[in-house]
């Protein structure tokens, strides 16, 4: 797969910097602000790590990251959430501070990844939620949604899919992985774990791509590079192909349960475009829809305004 070509590292990039904007959070930058806590559960024999915020007795939001991110993506988003929330944003293992094991020594799938999480929410008890998703987060949390529908109390979509409308031609190679995981088409996808990759994932389709802090994509790329962490990402790769089986059956389940949901999508995203969006408004009758003008990575650049529409709506379904 190919790669925009960029020449992102300007004056103006290495400065620019995701700010929250008084009118979203009037007390966001104010000393009293809350403390984000950096913790870990040991599961099933690995360290899980997250971050934490907000008093455990008001209502909880889970944040659950995507490729090639981590807890890192949700720093500026969590404090501005835990003025009203309790807030975690868990690591998967491979990702982030969580373990990584080599691939040949453990199953990385998103089934297992749910259920770490699940038992995490269950270890903090956390009994109901409401979750933010994007990219691998839905995934996961479509999964853990699907085992107890009850304990879900609103979907916050961005960028995540849920239909095969969302799986366009940016998908080919990892189509043809998914039908033959050879070595040879395995080694086909490590392109996409180069830093050119990386920085386009997270700039390309930027309306302003100066104001994407390059602090996200060298943190994702230094986390990539780490010994056998490839063959993790390959292992992961090559488990999504098990989510489109799962998709009608998550469809069934948004239309018998009827989550609240808000959707703040990224327009401009190869990844997951806009065509994977809309079909959610089939099956969803409570559902927030906005199209923004950026890429994959909208939170990045539209923080401030997906922290706002975030808090209207946790606003509303929990009173």
């Amino acid at each position: 797969m190919t790669f925009d070509p960029m020449n992102m590292l300007n004056s103006a990039l290495v400065t620019a910097a995701l700010t929250l904007s008084p009118a979203v959070a009037p007390s966001a930058q104010a000393s009293t602000m809350p403390e984000t806590a950096f913790s870990s559960q040991m599961i099933e024999g690995l360290t899980i790590a997250y971050r934490e915020a907000g008093d455990p007795r008001n209502p909880t939001v889970l944040l659950l990251h995507g490729f090639p991110s981590s807890s890192y993506m949700f720093r500026d988003l969590i404090p501005v959430l835990a003025q009203e929330y309790h807030v975690i944003a868990p690591d998967y293992p491979g990702f982030g501070a969580s373990d990584m094991p080599l691939a040949a020594d453990y199953d990385y799938s998103f089934a297992n990844t749910a259920d770490l999480v699940t038992q995490l929410l269950d270890q903090k008890g956390v009994n109901n939620y409401a979750v933010y998703m994007t990219d691998y987060g839905a995934p996961v949390g479509f999964r853990m949604f699907a085992e107890d529908p009850a304990r879900v109390s609103g979907f916050i979509i961005q960028n995540a899919n849920a239909y095969e409308e969302g799986l366009r031609e940016f998908w080919g190679p990892m189509r043809a992985y998914w039908a033959d995981p050879s070595p040879e088409n395995g080694d086909a996808l490590r392109g996409f774990l180069t830093l050119d990759a990386t920085k386009w994932q997270f700039t390309h389709g930027a309306e302003n791509p100066a104001s994407v802090s390059p602090d996200h994509f060298w943190h994702a790329q230094y986390l990539l590079d780490r010994p056998g962490n490839q063959e993790v990402q390959l292992e992961m790769f090559l488990d999504y192909g098990s989510n489109l089986s799962e998709y009608p059956k998550w469809q069934a389940l948004f239309r018998e349960h009827q989550p609240p949901a808000l959707l703040v999508w990224g327009a401009n995203d190869q990844i997951c475009p806009e065509e994977g969006a809309h079909p959610y408004k089939r099956d969803l009758t409570d559902l927030e829809f906005h199209l923004l003008n950026t890429g994959h990575f909208a939170l990045q650049e539209k923080g401030p305004e997906i922290a706002g529409k975030m808090l209207s709506f946790l606003d509303r379904i929990n009173n």
